[in-house]
């Protein structure tokens, strides 16, 4: 594994390891036991999700168009896995509040298309790009989660379609770094260029709960983030770049 590629993973667990901590010290979680029965004791006031799956990226901006043509690169190789997890509280009977937050990270080995050295060898560098949004929105179900039979027990309704909006800020990384030609010389020189920082993003998403139990569930998800961030000196002449993309993700949900 790469260190970039541990760097992604070490964010993502620091990131469910935080919105686990904010879930254990919910004073909700001690009304949330259910009695092996097939239903809870009272209706769930909120729901943890930890999730994973693959994260498309758009790559819509000249500055992969540049990558792209130059190098030993695909579109396709800016898409990576995502891992994350979401925090809901539930407003109204089919209204949660939603916080979230994910990473993807992509690291590629890669050479000149049409440029070698002069010994005839490959010019080679690498390229890594991470992206890391943090949402607040609403998530809104298209039927019932579930019933209550008295004023105590509640059952889960086995499939809760729901669809949502986000808006937040996405934390980018897009680093190269290796050897590279002096196009005005042609002279071969190694370098290292990095752009980061936060640009603002929304988030649409629609996804279905599938009940496994009176306090879990599975979660599929598929959401369209749109985010653009500067770039920095190291990439001067290109536009903003594209953070945006799809991403179709599968979670195990904790109700609360």
């Amino acid at each position: 594994m790469s260190r970039f590629s541990r760097s992604v993973v070490r964010r993502s667990l620091r990131l469910s390891a935080a919105l686990l901590a904010i879930l254990a010290a919910s004073p909700a979680m001690a009304h949330a036991q259910d009695d092996g029965k097939g239903f809870m004791f009272g209706a769930p006031t909120g729901s943890f999700t930890l999730n994973g799956g693959w994260a498309v990226a758009s790559a819509g901006s000249d500055l992969f168009s540049f990558t792209t043509n130059q190098l030993t690169l695909r579109r396709g190789d800016f898409s990576s896995p995502t891992f994350g997890g979401t925090l809901d509280f539930q407003v109204r009977s089919r209204t949660d509040v939603m916080l979230s937050a994910n990473s993807a990270g992509m690291h590629k080995a890669s050479e000149f298309r049409n440029f070698i050295d002069n010994n005839s060898q490959p010019i080679q560098q690498s390229t890594s790009f991470q992206r890391v949004p943090i949402l607040l929105g609403v998530k809104q179900y298209l039927s019932p989660t579930g019933r209550s039979i008295g004023r105590l027990a509640w059952i889960p309704t086995k499939f809760a379609p729901y669809v949502g909006a986000a808006g937040g800020a996405t934390w980018y990384q897009f680093k190269q770094a290796g050897d590279f030609i002096d196009f005005n010389t042609n002279n071969v020189f190694s370098d290292e260029y990095r752009s980061s920082g936060w640009a603002p993003a929304a988030q649409v998403m629609a996804g279905i709960d599938y009940a496994v139990g009176p306090r879990y569930a599975l979660t599929t998800e598929a959401k369209y983030l749109w985010s653009k961030g500067a770039l920095s000196s190291d990439f001067s002449g290109f536009h903003k770049l594209d953070l945006s993309g799809l991403a179709t993700t599968v979670g195990f949900t904790v109700r609360f």
